[in-house]
């Protein structure tokens, strides 16, 4: 390594630094593709009292769903609940012209539930953790 750099291991980081990293790499892609165009996208269900139930934290890029988060309180389970969120999501999704979604779940988590929705398995990564295997899925919006 060359005298010029020193390298820092940080459990922390400046806003500044993180954004710096972000900027340059955008700065990089924007020669070979598009902007991004990244806007988050977000979907709540809420109980009757105003409470959060669950809910989608998500994003949309380079004419992608990106589904990041897909939960829900034990007690709105099984009542269709998740799959009008995801539904709203997709359609959201559409709106904002892309063409296809992706996300990753856990062998616990709701491998069967994205399934039933069309989505499919492209990559694994087993033991992620210990003892579980990490799906990587996609689908096809358009």
């Amino acid at each position: 390594m060359s005298a010029e750099y020193r390298l820092v291991l940080a459990a922390e980081a400046e806003k500044a630094d993180t954004q710096a990293v972000w900027d340059g790499l955008e700065g990089y892609n924007l020669q070979f593709a598009a902007p991004a165009g990244q806007q988050p996208l977000y979907v709540f269900a809420r109980r009757a009292d105003g409470g959060l139930a669950g809910g989608l934290l998500g994003g949309t890029y380079w004419g992608w769903l990106y589904v990041e988060i897909l939960w829900l309180e034990q007690a709105a389970r099984g009542a269709g609940l998740g799959s009008q969120i995801l539904a709203m999501a997709e359609a959201e999704a559409l709106r904002r012209g892309c063409r296809h979604a992706h996300l990753d779940t856990l062998t616990f988590q709701a491998l069967g539930f994205y399934q039933k929705h069309g989505y499919r398995v492209w990559g694994q990564l087993d033991d992620l953790p210990p003892g579980f295997t990490r799906y990587f899925l996609r689908k096809d919006l358009a």
